[in-house]
């Protein structure tokens, strides 16, 4: 699933280069940022839970335990080299790559669903709750399907963010306006599916991961007062 992930990322990337008119490979890009956000992805996991990978160092070959926001770091690092190796904006490259970002991180989750990897969420008794017999951490009484819902979620901000994308070549938004907006609405996802996820809470009653998608959150709006400031001033008094 993270392989068709980034497949799915590679289409929507290719699709949006074209659309801004960028000379730019998107094959070499994908790669370059799915390696970088793998390996970051894994070496935030190691800080996050250092107890885990000292008490299991195996674990650090490990096929699984990977996180999202460390995906994200790294993705933004590779991002900036690519941009700086095109000659484009990293604003407008930041805009390209989003929704296929947001579509691929939402196809990676199905690989925990199916996984039953311990991401899905507290016991329901709602129609489609699931149990995770077999999963790799089973569960055996009907739980939230989290991983279902990031999905969904995912794919109509994905949406989204192609149809804003349109508005941006046109200039009618800032550039980093669609990668401000990608920032704030996965950031929001994040939040909200957290109050019912497993994970333990930490500073202000909040998990890790909500931590930090307050944090993508703030920066996201940030960018988009910054960038609605920056365009106002740019236009000529009428």
């Amino acid at each position: 699933m993270l392989a068709t992930g980034l497949f799915a990322g590679f289409v929507l990337l290719r699709a949006e280069l074209f659309r801004r008119g960028i000379r730019a490979n998107a094959y070499a890009i994908i790669l370059a940022i799915g390696v970088t956000g793998f390996i970051t992805s894994k070496i935030y996991k190691i800080v996050d839970t250092p107890s885990v990978y000292w008490a299991h160092p195996i674990l650090l070959l490990s096929p699984v335990g990977f996180t999202f926001y460390g995906a994200v770091m790294g993705g933004l690092v590779a991002a900036a080299f690519l941009a700086r190796h095109y000659g484009i904006s990293f604003l407008t490259f930041l805009d390209a790559v989003a929704p296929g970002a947001a579509l691929g991180y939402g196809i990676g989750r199905l690989g925990c669903f199916l996984a039953g990897d311990g991401d899905y969420g507290v016991p329901t008794s709602l129609p489609w709750g699931m149990s995770f017999p077999h999963g790799l951490v089973p569960t055996y009484v009907p739980v939230h399907p989290t991983p279902i819902y990031e999905f969904l979620g995912a794919a109509l901000i994905s949406v989204y963010l192609l149809n804003l994308g349109r508005a941006s070549v046109h200039r009618k938004i800032p550039a980093g306006g669609v990668f401000a907006e990608y920032l704030l609405l996965t950031g929001l996802a994040r939040f909200l599916v957290e109050f019912i996820r497993r994970n333990p809470r930490g500073w202000l009653g909040l998990t890790n991961a909500q931590q930090v998608a307050v944090i993508s959150m703030t920066v996201g709006f940030l960018m988009l007062v910054v960038g609605i400031t920056r365009s106002s001033h740019s236009k000529p008094p009428v």
